[in-house]
């Protein structure tokens, strides 16, 4: 775990959505320091589903050596995040970091989803944490400190994190644009940065979205809350970055992950918006006894998406642990041409994988093609190596692995007869 150095001792943070979950861990993280926490957040009374409200936050932030003010807010009203934020200023004599965390989630398609959930998420995630920001800023130009976090992801606009769930990531995304746009109109002024987890973290919603069986796939909400510290730690002009957690840990001189595993050393789940494409995320969920409420649509099948999904949906019926054994290699496939993009094929970490995106980890060969000739190429009809010597197919990395591949592309075809 990341140490505190004493660098929040007396800051004064206010937290949206800071009852439960991450905003609460980055509250008494911050709290072991002596800060002062504005736990800002609607459940003022115990949720039949959901552990804690606001007054039990501020107790636990109490308990740690932080002082506490508990406020009843729905970021979505101006006049209750106006009330709320006045009283902290009233009872400390300032705010010197504002958390954007409070998020709403709804993975559904654009026909599935009510324009309630729409109006929502978007009340929340977007206007909530501009109206927060907005009622802030003021106070935060007077401190010698100021910091906005917002717990967003990088803006990656790679399609598959919109095709299943546009409404969300329009949303979520809101957030991410708040920093890009803040931290370049108070830059010298305030520090903005984003902040997203590396893999899955232990949350109510979490539990929500993958059932009973995510639990031991995800790390502890301790991870984002040593990385927010981290961040909240450095100067005004530490700012406009997009950060994933353990990518900041690791700078830190954090080398044991292990340590904030729910269940150290099983499998962990990459979180969203990073690389791993939606459907690779169901499998691995899956693949451990996890329920994902989440899944992509049946229009998303190979029978509408192409003949790229399609021979990938024949390369993940033959893969195993023996062709994972015999190949022992990642490869990522830019594709140009009719049915271009990037796509990646992971022979090397059992029990493999294949889709969407660039790989998780880094490709041990790039292969460099024709959307066409990638096809023909795994229905037999077409050779790596020939392909490579008549210039249709560049490589780059590790040459042995497209011979290995040409065994692959073999046992489709068996699997074909």
């Amino acid at each position: 775990m990341l140490q505190n150095t004493g660098k929040l001792a007396g800051c004064t943070l206010f937290i949206t959505g800071g009852s439960r979950g991450i905003g609460k861990a980055i509250a008494l993280k911050a709290a072991r320091d002596g800060a002062n926490i504005i736990i800002a957040a609607k459940t003022a009374v115990p949720h039949p589903k959901l552990p804690g409200t606001i007054y039990t936050a501020a107790e636990e932030v109490e308990a740690a050596g932080g002082k506490a003010l508990a406020c009843i807010v729905d970021i979505r009203d101006e006049q209750q995040i106006g009330e709320a934020v006045q009283k902290a200023v009233d009872k400390f004599g300032g705010i010197d970091i504002l958390v954007n965390n409070a998020s709403a989630i709804n993975l559904t398609g654009t026909l599935e989803t009510p324009m309630k959930k729409v109006d929502l998420m978007l009340g929340i995630n977007l206007r909530g944490t501009y109206l927060t920001s907005k009622l802030v800023i003021p106070h935060l130009l007077k401190s010698r400190s100021p910091h906005i976090l917002n717990l967003s992801p990088p803006l990656n606009l790679n399609p598959i994190w919109f095709k299943n769930h546009t409404a969300y990531t329009m949303a979520k995304y809101g957030m991410s644009m708040c920093v890009l746009g803040m931290a370049e109109e108070f830059r010298g002024q305030i520090a903005v940065n984003a902040l997203w987890p590396k893999t899955a973290i232990q949350t109510a919603a979490m539990d929500m979205l993958g059932g009973d069986g995510i639990g031991k796939q995800c790390r502890k909400a301790d991870i984002m809350a040593d990385a927010a510290y981290a961040i909240l730690s450095q100067h005004k002009d530490y700012t406009g970055h997009f950060l994933v957690d353990e990518d900041v840990l690791r700078a830190e001189g954090i080398k044991d992950f292990d340590q904030y595993a729910v269940q150290p050393g099983h499998p962990l789940l990459p979180d969203f918006f990073l690389d791993d494409a939606p459907e690779t995320l169901v499998q691995k969920m899956e693949e451990h006894g996890a329920t994902p409420a989440f899944k992509p649509p049946p229009s998303a099948s190979s029978s509408s998406s192409g003949p790229i999904e399609s021979t990938f949906d024949a390369i993940r019926a033959v893969i195993n642990e023996d062709v994972v054994k015999a190949t022992q290699g990642i490869y990522q496939f830019d594709l140009s041409g009719d049915h271009g993009g990037v796509w990646f094929l992971d022979l090397k970490n059992n029990p493999g994988g294949a889709g969407q995106g660039p790989p998780p980890i880094k490709a041990d060969v790039v292969m460099t093609m024709d959307s066409g000739d990638f096809s023909k190429m795994f229905a037999g009809e077409l050779k790596p190596t020939m392909a490579f010597m008549s210039g249709r197919l560049k490589i780059k990395g590790d040459m042995t692995l497209a011979i290995k591949l040409e065994k692959l592309m073999n046992r489709m075809k068996k699997a074909k007869l």
